[in-house]
């Protein structure tokens, strides 16, 4: 034990510093280099010999290398050390600092005197500096077999914090300087080997080949196994590695690696391959940010064919450059479907990614249908071509478009948007269009529960402004729409345009979901002339808005109880409305007042010039309570007043079925009809009974045709279906006599057919009925006819008037000749005397009868007399012949009575326009017959 103890701490404890110089004499021996040792020296015996001295420095040769180290030890052999002398197996330099220039001037090496025969040195915990690269850590050991012989060198390191495995092979230079270098290196899994030759002043080049499973672990990349071979040059500055050929995870590429030293340490990578994983480079480069790299890493991918989040991808070009948390992009441009272009370019800050994004596509269409949007049903003409800027920012969960100018299908757009991931996605869009053109894009606007159903999970920031818009053949200007969606509820800040004179506004908010309920909600338009709206209502409704108009709407409550209000003025009409909605069962009721202060005015439109002569002057007004449901639209109460006609009913429209369809009854306390021109050429519209089929039970407690008769008590069944319309069971009381019948119009006949069947029993007369030389002007009437025309105006209808006819009248007055005065003037006894009064007879007067009764027969418009004959008071008699022609409002009538029994007829022939017929008076049988007794 004393022994040991004495061998353990007896070296120790002497002092060793005579020794110095012999110590360093035999290290630079043993290396081949002058050493210099300024720290303390001691001798350790056990477990093994070996001197350690401290604070070494080894001189600097021809080759540039400097060394200093912290200790260097020897270890050396026990007999010899007891015989007193120093004879090393082994130098090791501890905490070392090696330094050498790169590239090197001469060969580096250790090389022993030729007499010391082999090198064998070791090198723990130090530090190599090899031109710009400094490499921590360094354990190795260096070996040669004599000074002719190559320098081995093995060891561990690591290169900013990166761990390395090396081995090196130095072999003997010629006389050019040059020598043969091997080198082997392993890290990250990965193994290099590179052989080649090594110049002094020029550097390294030679063959590079190197391998591993995971290219992840050495760069930003996927995780595939990789091989690589190709050529290998270093020089002062710059590492590089050319043409090589590659494969990765099975595909070939190529590509090249360089490292840059100076002016600061910098790796570049390119890639080229045919086909390329863009996801997992994109995800690598993603997950390497912030991670700690031995040097700022630049890659330039490119592949002829790659996919991203499953869209194909062509001609993929891109830089990449990692420079601690800062990653930058350059000149990343690829193809989409449709020949669409992308470029960008931008970089990291802090967490997001900014990019400047440029697009340009030919045949957009092709493009979104790749990513996956829905473009059926749109016009195949629509979203062609396009060119867009912005900048484009990515973050964790949440992308924003800023600066945006961009042109679709020749339109100009500006703007920005945004989108952020969660539970509920928020998406933001702010855009200025210069042109919206809607056909081809939005067929129909979409249903109110379809926009509640779709926007329950996501919420939304709108704004859109549209210099011009057109839609449908409507064209708009200074649309604008603003609105947000957030929790499920809506809120419409806005929306706006103008249609020709006329502005819409349009604001209020609802809360969307399983039970919708709308709040506040308010529709305004305001105009000093409504015409640009007419094109939006059915033509029927087009003249209400000829005029200036203000009309406001007002909405709130729940879908199944939505309270709507609404009030304004078209023209001189005021409207106001009010009621209830329940949009879950598609129903709703309320009440409709429209008040105007003429009639004739409001309604001229529709009626022509001949309202104010048809419903005379007085204003216009119309209360209703509706009630309704998609299908049906219901008026339970409805009174209406046009000038003179007053009436109430209650009518229900249905629009089921081919056609709407009018059900219900109508009363009126005075019904005025449109006055006839039964000769003008003007086309009836006929065409128009086939917009609507109808049913309705008719009543009017007077109705006052213009230019004839009232009707009194009257009531009918009006039946409209397929464009034919019948008056069926019509009762009427005329002159206080019972009219009966039916009418029936075919409009939809080519021609139009009119057909009338009537019966008049005990009407009395008690004026001039048509005011002409020949009229009655008393008496009770009967008759029937039935009659039909076909034509398309109302002077055809009456040429082509036919059919049969009947009439009767007693205790009647004739107007236009006395045939009560003919006896009395025949008997007169002077010829010329009895002449004149029987001219005076014809001439005029009245003549009062018991009887007439006449058969007509009607064809062409043309009224032909058959067993027409007169039966006078007094027991006299006249027989009628001829007819009239209505079509050209003229008459062919000859009366004929005898006045003596024995003797020959006198009569009145009567011919020309109605008004004013030619009057001729046929006396001469007479007068002869007279003469010859």
């Amino acid at each position: 034990m004393l022994l040991l103890a004495a061998a353990w701490f007896g070296p120790r404890l002497l002092a060793w510093d005579q020794h110095r110089e012999r110590i360093a004499e035999i290290a630079g021996d043993r290396l081949g280099r002058a050493v210099t040792i300024q720290g303390p020296i001691t001798l350790v015996l056990l477990p093994q010999p070996r001197i350690e001295a401290g604070t070494v420095a080894i001189g600097a040769a021809e080759d540039g290398l400097t060394v200093t180290a912290r200790a260097l030890r020897l270890q050396l052999a026990l007999p010899p050390l007891l015989a007193g002398r120093f004879e090393p197996r082994e130098v090791t330099l501890v905490g070392g600092d090696i330094s050498l220039p790169w590239p090197p001037h001469v060969m580096p090496g250790f090389r022993p005197p030729y007499w010391f025969g082999t090198l064998d040195a070791r090198v723990e915990d130090s530090r190599l500096r090899v031109g710009g690269l400094t490499f921590e850590g360094l354990n190795a050991r260096i070996a040669s077999a004599g000074a002719t012989e190559p320098i081995r060198a093995e060891g561990t390191a690591s290169f900013r914090r990166t761990p390395l495995r090396f081995s090196a092979q130095l072999g003997r230079a010629g006389f050019d300087g040059i020598a043969p270098l091997d080198l082997g290196l392993a890290a990250l899994g990965a193994n290099l080997t590179a052989s080649g030759l090594l110049t002094p002043a020029d550097g390294f080049e030679g063959r590079l080949d190197v391998a591993g499973p995971d290219l992840a672990a050495l760069l930003p990349a996927p995780a595939v196994p990789f091989r690589a071979s190709g050529k290998l040059t270093a020089s002062a500055d710059l590492f590089a590695a050319d043409g090589l050929s590659l494969e990765l995870g099975g595909e070939p590429a190529r590509g090249a690696v360089s490292l840059r030293v100076a002016p600061a340490p910098r790796l570049d990578v390119t890639l080229a391959a045919g086909k390329l994983d863009l996801e997992g480079w994109i995800a690598a480069l993603r997950a390497a940010r912030g991670a700690a790299r031995p040097v700022p890493l630049g890659i330039d991918l490119s592949a002829e064919a790659t996919t991203l989040a499953g869209v194909p991808l062509r001609r993929l070009r891109g830089s990449a450059l990692l420079e601690g948390e800062r990653l930058a992009l350059s000149d990343v441009t690829a193809t989409l479907p449709g020949d669409t272009i992308v470029e960008l370019s931008g970089a990291t800050a802090g967490e997001r990614l900014e990019l400047a994004v440029h697009l340009v596509s030919a045949a957009l269409r092709e493009t979104l249908s790749a990513l996956g949007l829905p473009l059926t049903g749109l016009d195949p003409a629509r979203l062609r071509q396009a060119e867009a800027r912005f900048k484009l920012g990515l973050q964790e969960g949440e992308a924003t478009v800023a600066d945006l100018v961009a042109a679709l299908d020749g339109a100009r757009i500006t703007g920005g948007g945004n989108w952020r991931a969660g539970p509920r996605p928020l998406y933001g869009l702010g855009l200025t269009i210069d042109r919206l053109d809607l056909d081809g894009l939005l067929d129909a606007l979409p249903a109110p529960r379809a926009v509640s159903a779709a926007a329950t999970g996501f919420d939304l920031n709108l704004r859109l402004a549209a210099d011009r818009a057109a839609w449908r053949g409507h064209a708009t200007e200074r649309a604008g729409l603003d609105l947000s969606l957030e929790n499920g509820r809506l809120a419409l800040r806005r929306l706006g345009f103008r249609l020709g004179e006329v502005e819409l506004l349009g604001a209020g908010a609802a809360q969307l979901g399983a039970t919708p309920r709308l709040q506040e909600s308010s529709l305004e338009l305001s105009g000093s002339s409504g015409t640009a709206l007419a094109a939006l209502l059915p033509a029927a409704l087009a003249p209400l808005v000829a005029d200036r108009l203000a009309l406001k709407l007002a909405g709130s409550g729940t879908a199944e109880a939505l309270a709507v209000t609404g009030e304004g003025d078209l023209g001189d009409l005021r409207v106001e409305a009010s009621g209830t909605l329940d949009l879950v069962a598609e129903k709703g009721s309320g009440s409709l007042t429209a008040r105007h202060p003429g009639a004739p005015r409001l309604l001229m439109p529709w009626l022509g010039d001949a309202a104010a002569a048809w419903l005379g002057q007085g204003s216009f007004s119309t209360v209703a309570t509706l009630s309704g449901t998609p299908a049906t639209l219901t008026a339970e109460h409805l009174d209406l007043v046009a000038g003179t006609l007053r009436g109430r009913g209650q009518l229900t429209l249905a629009r089921e079925g081919p056609r709407p369809r009018l059900t219900g009854r109508f009363a009126a306390d005075t019904l005025p009809l449109p006055p006839l021109a039964p000769r003008s050429p003007m086309p009836i519209r006929f065409a128009g009974l086939a917009a609507l089929d109808a049913e309705l039970a008719l009543e009017a407690a007077r109705i006052e045709p213009v230019g004839l008769p009232p009707l009194t008590e009257a009531r009918t069944a009006l039946k409209l279906a397929e464009g034919t319309l019948r008056l069926d069971a019509i009762e009427a009381r005329l002159a206080g006599g019972a009219l009966k019948g039916a009418i029936m119009v075919e409009g939809q006949g080519s021609p139009p057919r009119l057909a009338l069947d009537l019966a008049l029993e005990g009407a009395t007369i008690a004026g001039p009925l048509a005011e002409t030389p020949l009229d009655l002007s008393a008496g009770r009437v009967a008759g029937e006819a039935k009659l039909a025309a076909i034509g398309h105006s109302p002077a055809a209808l009456l040429a082509t008037l036919g059919g049969t006819a009947r009439v009767e009248v007693r205790d009647g007055v004739l107007v236009g000749l006395d045939l009560g005065a003919l006896p009395a003037a025949a008997a007169l006894p002077e010829m010329p005397a009895a002449e004149a009064a029987l001219r005076q007879a014809l001439a005029g007067g009245a003549s009062a009868f018991e009887r007439l009764v006449a058969g007509l027969e009607i064809a062409d418009g043309t009224l032909r007399l058959a067993d027409a004959a007169l039966a006078t008071e007094g027991g006299g008699a006249a027989a009628l012949a001829g007819g009239f022609d209505l079509s050209r409002g003229s008459l062919d009538l000859r009366i004929a009575a005898r006045p003596m029994a024995e003797g020959p007829e006198v009569a009145l022939r009567l011919s020309g326009p109605f008004a004013a017929p030619r009057r001729l008076a046929e006396l001469s049988a007479f007068l002869r017959w007279r003469a010859q007794r």
